[in-house]
Parts: structure tokens; C-alpha cells; sequence
């Protein structure tokens, strides 16, 4: 078994070159080996987990703790207030067993399916305002006017947000997403919290139908769940239901741009679309490392020993660029055979909201493709900007222009 040191300073691949291409610092990564002990930007040392076959036997193993308290050597990142942290991403498997259960009946087929209309409703009014920019101004960023808020309305419809707190509801969650700075973000998630605690009150006074009445009887009626479980839950829907199909839908819809026979194939067969979907999620995921885990016991992968407690980063981005599971891996093929992908999760911690993800992309795409009228990209594809870091890659904004007439 090949044993560690640390008598070098250890590799930082998190720098410059990652941010212009992560996915070429993933390749040098992958062809070096499966597993590698690297430094952070903010000098945490971790475990990179690179090939396939290792991040999608990892993800579900057992003896890989989320829970933060089997950690030795610290995590990286801003830690929530511990009312918000009792959430699916940090608690190992009784509660975590215990607390999905709940937080699965919201998410079953019909319940998803009877969000479809005011997800429809939510894409078609976004669309209307996206046209109006372009006819304006000959064109419109597509992440601004579009990606950004539609996963916010239907999260907001999910928890029944009030129709008269949703705008400063959605600028709080932008302060969280992107803040400026660290203030901002304590001040967004302070307020995020606070508003969750009123909105269950008034909840718990005016019970209705949205996922949000039915964790509160589980609280109040059941007593299945803390007041910090159900707050947290609360927020962990936002969080989860906000970021990632913001950035899918803004990166996929490069992707297509950036690939006109795929977009051609797509506009010329609708039913391509839950195909399309799929590889948008293997190609275009925003994700780069899962959530970190912490080994519970010495862990062998790929012949490196890594000890307990320390954490472990189990890369999708690389997984789902690594050629020794998908043939011509770096190229994006709606008609691709094999769309396994591990960017919805796996094992135990899979995305409980993943049909509605489904469902949300599935009509947003098909509905921009129906009504926009050749949709392009106003500006090269080489001069958009990217936020990038080991945890995620997104563009920041994607300037869109189509035949509409003002």
C-alpha cells in the first residue's frame, strides 16, 4: 500500500489555469491517478477523488461520513448557523433515513407533476420579458433574465412564498448565492433565516397544501422533527432548489448554443429532450466536487490509504469527463448511449428533488426552443465570463439574441 508524506508542499490545482479550464486541470488530474492529497485556496488539505469508477464506489459508501463532527482536520467554506445545519447534507444515516422520508412525500411523481402548470406559467412569463429585451435592445442575458429566477419561483411555489415577499426573498437568495462579501452573506442568511421562522409561523396559523404545511405536521402533529430540522429543511429546499438549476440551465443552454447540430436535432425532434436533459447534467454540470466526507475508518481507494477524519472531495466534474467510462467523453451528444451520470448524486444522498430538476429543464428548454425564434449567442463564446472555483463552474452571464421583431 502506498503510503503518504507530506514533506513537500502539497499541488494547488485550484488556481488560474483551473478557472479558465477546469475541465483540462481535471484531465492532467485523472491521467495522474485516481486519488490525490492537494491543498485548497484557503490552505485546507484534502483528498481529490478523480476516476469514475472510485467517485461513483465512493459516493455511497458507508464508511464516509457527511457529518461534519467525524472531521479532524477542519472543513473548508463559511459554516451556517447550527439552526440551519440540521439538514440531509450533514447528518449520517438514522436521521438522515428519518428526515428524507419526510421530505420525500413532497417530492413524489404527482406532486411534482402539479407543480408542472405553474412551472409553465413561470417560464412562459420570463420568456415574455427575455423577448421584450431583445426587441428592445437586440439582445438579453439569459442567465439574468431567465435562469437565474425561474428555479426561485418554483422554489417559491414549492414553500408557497407570498407573492408580496418573493422580490426581496429572491434578493436575499442572490446575497447567499453570489455575495460580495463575507458580510453580505452573513446578512443575506441571517435574513433567510429569519424569514423562514415567520413564514412557518404564519404557516402553522394558515396551513395549505405546499411541502412546507407538511414538515410542520410532521413537527407539530408527529413529532418527527425539530424545530431546527424543519427550519433547516426549509432551507435546504432553497439552497438546493436555487443554485444548481440556475447554473445547468445557463451552462446548458451554452452547450447547445455552442453545438448547432445538437440545437438543430433538438429543435427538429422534441422528443429528444429528456435525452437532452441528461447529457446537459453529464456535460454541463455546474458541480465540480460533491459534498465533502469525512472517513469514519481508514479507507483504501485506488491504492492510496486515507486516514479517518480527514476530508475527502469526490469530483462529478472529472467523473463525468473521465474516458474510461464514457467514449469521446469531452464531447456533448444529446444521442450519447450511456447517460449514467453522478451529477444528481448517488447512493443515500441522491437528490430527493431530482424529478422536479427534471421537469424544470425539461420545460425550460423546450419552451425557449418553441418560442424564440433563432436563439444565438450575441457575443463569442471565448468572451463570456465564468465564475469558477473547486466547487462550481458557471457562466456568469450569456447574452442572447433572436429573430424578434420590435
Amino acid at each position: 500500500m502506498t503510503q503518504n508524506t507530506e514533506a513537500a508542499p502539497l499541488p494547488r490545482p485550484f488556481d488560474d489555469s483551473f478557472a479558465k479550464d477546469p475541465h483540462a486541470v481535471w484531465a492532467r488530474l485523472r491521467q495522474a491517478g485516481s486519488v490525490h492529497r492537494v491543498e485548497l485556496p484557503d490552505g485546507l488539505k484534502v483528498w481529490l477523488v478523480t476516476h469514475e469508477r472510485d467517485v461513483r464506489a465512493g459516493l455511497p459508501d458507508a464508511r464516509f461520513s457527511v457529518n461534519k463532527r467525524h472531521s479532524t482536520t477542519g472543513f473548508s467554506g463559511f459554516s451556517l448557523p447550527p439552526a440551519l445545519d440540521r439538514n440531509l447534507l450533514n447528518v449520517d444515516p438514522d436521521d438522515h433515513l428519518r428526515l428524507r422520508r419526510l421530505v420525500a412525500k413532497g417530492f413524489t411523481p404527482r406532486h411534482v407533476d402539479m407543480l408542472r402548470e405553474s412551472i409553465q406559467e413561470a417560464v412562459d412569463g420570463l420568456i415574455d420579458g427575455v423577448l421584450e429585451r431583445i426587441a428592445a435592445s437586440g439582445e438579453a442575458d439569459l442567465v439574468a433574465a431567465f435562469a437565474k429566477p425561474l428555479p426561485l419561483r418554483v422554489v417559491g411555489a414549492l414553500l408557497d412564498v407570498p407573492a408580496a415577499d418573493q422580490d426581496r426573498f429572491a434578493g436575499w437568495v442572490a446575497g447567499m448565492l453570489a455575495p460580495r462579501s463575507r458580510e453580505e452573506l452573513v446578512t443575506a442568511i441571517g435574513a433567510i433565516h429569519r424569514f423562514l421562522i415567520d413564514l412557518v409561523a404564519e404557516r402553522r396559523v394558515r396551513p395549505g397544501e405546499d411541502m412546507l404545511s407538511g414538515l410542520i405536521a410532521a413537527r407539530d402533529e408527529e413529532d418527527r422533527l425539530s424545530e431546527d430540522e424543519l427550519v433547516s429543511l426549509a432551507f435546504l429546499i432553497l439552497m438546493a432548489g436555487s443554485e444548481n438549476v440556475q447554473h445547468v440551465i445557463g451552462n446548458g443552454m451554452l452547450a447547445l448554443l455552442t453545438h448547432p447540430e445538437q440545437l438543430a436535432a433538438l429543435r427538429a425532434d422534441h422528443g429528444l429532450l429528456p435525452e437532452a436533459v441528461e447529457e446537459l447534467l453529464r456535460y454541463a454540470q455546474p458541480v465540480q466536487t460533491a459534498i465533502r466526507r469525512f472517513p469514519t475508518e481508514p479507507v483504501d481507494i485506488a491504492g492510496r490509504r486515507i486516514p479517518a477524519g480527514e476530508t475527502v472531495l469526490f469530483s462529478l466534474a472529472s467523473a463525468h469527463r473521465d474516458p474510461a467510462r464514457y467514449p469521446d467523453a469531452e464531447r456533448f451528444d444529446i444521442h450519447r448511449a450511456d447517460k449514467a451520470h453522478l451529477a444528481l448524486g448517488h447512493g443515500m444522498h441522491y437528490c430527493l428533488g431530482a424529478p422536479l430538476a427534471r421537469l424544470e429543464l425539461t420545460l425550460a428548454l423546450g419552451t425557449l426552443l418553441d418560442r424564440v425564434p433563432g436563439l444565438r449567442l450575441a457575443r463569442p463564446a471565448g468572451e463570456l465570463a465564468w465564475g469558477t472555483t473547486f466547487r462550481s463552474h458557471a457562466v456568469r452571464a450569456l447574452p442572447v439574441a433572436a429573430n424578434v421583431v420590435a
